[in-house]
């Protein structure tokens, strides 16, 4: 079997990035203006998914999420203008427009910086309740089996033959 056919069949993420390309280049031809809008939008989503090594690039899905969700208004006046490029520049012109899906794609960025630190403060809380929990249930049955406070049982006796 050829090099790039296994390539392929692995599923490989670069394998696929020819066909990413294509799709794009589809879209711009077909809607210049859709693709022009959307590309000034998303331009922070867009450079996080270039520079994010992490395997399935959870950094540039949250910042580029969080863009798309703060321009679909921008997209659909886009699209009741007419969808050409010169309402894709005036729409861009709007400061407002683009500070919105641009602080978006920055909370997604800050959500994906802070999700793993809180999870873990909440891991570790949790954690030191339950050891809490265990060393109340420790002493309640030393107390119960008068076994002496803190000490392992003595072993028992191997089994006579």
């Amino acid at each position: 079997m050829p090099k790039s056919a296994r390539r392929l069949d692995t599923g490989h993420p670069r394998s696929l990035l020819w066909v990413e390309g294509a799709l794009c280049g589809i879209a711009a031809a077909l809607s210049p203006g859709t693709a022009l809008l959307l590309v000034g939008l998303l331009a922070p989503g867009l450079v996080s998914l270039a520079l994010d090594g992490a395997p399935g690039k959870p950094m540039a899905r949250a910042v580029l999420l969080a863009g798309v969700t703060a321009s679909i208004s921008a997209l659909r006046q886009l699209w009741l203008d007419g969808a050409s490029l010169d309402a894709a520049l005036n729409l861009l012109e709007d400061p407002l427009r683009l500070g919105t899906a641009w602080a978006a794609g920055a909370t997604g960025w800050l959500i994906s910086e802070l999700a793993p630190i809180i999870t873990r403060l909440l891991l570790d809380a949790r954690s030191l309740i339950r050891a809490k929990e265990l060393r109340a249930e420790r002493e309640r049955l030393e107390a119960e089996w008068s076994l002496p406070a803190g000490h392992p049982p003595p072993p028992s006796p191997p089994p006579a033959s």
